[in-house]
């Protein structure tokens, strides 16, 4: 087969959700299947490092897209051209953009339909082009993946899509995630909170991650309970955070929040080894893929009851709801200050990790692909 791939997310140093999705799925499809060619459509210079083999011929296809014009130039211009000349057998769309007008048969993931449900969060003329393109993306791709059973529902209700035209293929977590050492533990603490506990967040500092409640039952929990904990918060600024810092500002004890900012990948483990709890309490998740990374290192895991997170966590956390603090701090307490409650938890997470497989997921979508190649 000849699959081109949209791989605008495969940012050297700055992978997010999508990107690490893209990274994953394609780098096993790449080298499990070396006997197909695979176009990888880059909007900048790309690194070496995503060459994933011999058979992937990276193509640097401007305009660098980063706003709504310069998407839509991108997808129904640059890459509707590209696939003129290469002539695909399928294009794979990790983001879920596409060109709307190409006959080469379209594998979007949709990761989630936020804009939907909290249009407030998204920027004019981000929601302005999601809500008039991404109904359309819908109608016209082949074949549609997402990642959580959550969210195959939400599409199947929003656009009025056909169940059957939509497969889960789960996120997983690098495998790089795995419990610290007790050394380890103690380094880390004492690198960001001067040896103290911690609560953690992993995600941008965004609206829909509930960074204004976080902050508030940090600030309860502490006036509540007197204990060392610190709260930190890792991840960078990403859209209106006015409302987070206006928070934090307020906060009796803002002198206990660390911001790290964006993280490689070896120290997001080691905070995660040495963290009391993950705090993601996000009023909606696509998925939620720091619950599942946590899990991996033995952290155990706090997050809300609504979305994708109850699917995604199952018995191996606690469940807030993410507009009630009291409720939140409540769970806080259970999980950092009763004995035993972090090991009751963590009993549950092997059997909960095994739902979550890259080498599962990125076969999934392979078959997918070649299921709606063009014949």
């Amino acid at each position: 087969m000849k699959i081109a791939v949209n791989t605008r997310f495969l940012l050297k140093d700055k992978l997010e959700g999508i990107g690490r999705f893209t990274l994953e799925i394609t780098q096993r499809m790449v080298q499990k299947h070396p006997e197909d060619t695979f176009y990888f459509i880059f909007d900048r210079p790309y690194h070496p490092d995503f060459i994933f083999g011999s058979n992937v011929i990276p193509l640097v296809v401007p305009p660098p897209a980063r706003h709504p014009i310069l998407w839509k130039i991108w997808c129904d211009w640059s890459v509707k051209r590209q696939l003129d000349k290469i002539k695909p057998d399928v294009y794979f769309s990790p983001d879920g953009y596409l060109p709307l007008k190409t006959t080469i048969p379209c594998v979007p993931v949709i990761h989630d339909l936020a804009f939907e449900h909290y249009p407030n969060d998204v920027p004019k003329k981000v929601l302005k082009f999601y809500r008039g393109h991404f109904p359309k993306y819908a109608k016209i791709a082949a074949h549609i993946i997402t990642v959580s059973e959550y969210t195959k529902r939400d599409i199947v209700e929003q656009y009025d899509i056909p169940i059957n035209k939509i497969t889960v293929a789960y996120n997983a977590v690098n495998k790089i995630f795995t419990p610290s050492n007790e050394t380890e533990q103690n380094n880390t603490k004492q690198k960001y909170t001067q040896g103290k506990p911690y609560f953690l967040f992993v995600g941008a500092i965004h609206p829909r991650k509930n960074i204004v409640n976080l902050l508030k039952s940090f600030d309860e929990f502490k006036k509540q309970y007197h204990t060392d904990h610190k709260l930190v918060i890792v991840g960078r600024k990403a859209w209106d955070y006015k409302d987070a810092l206006q928070t934090y500002e307020q906060m009796d004890y803002k002198g206990e929040v660390i911001f790290t900012g964006h993280l490689q990948i070896e120290e997001l483990r080691l905070l995660y080894g040495a963290a009391a709890a993950l705090l993601y309490v996000s009023y909606f998740e696509g998925f939620g893929i720091p619950i599942i990374e946590a899990l991996s290192c033995g952290c155990p895991v706090i997050t809300s009851n609504v979305s994708s997170m109850p699917e995604v966590v199952g018995k191996a956390g606690l469940l807030v709801d993410p507009l009630d603090v009291q409720n939140i701090v409540r769970m806080m307490q259970k999980v950092a200050l009763q004995t035993g409650k972090k090991e009751e938890l963590l009993e549950h997470a092997p059997q909960q990790l095994s739902l979550f497989n890259w080498d599962t997921s990125a076969e999934k979508i392979y078959q997918t692909l070649k299921k709606y190649a063009k014949a």
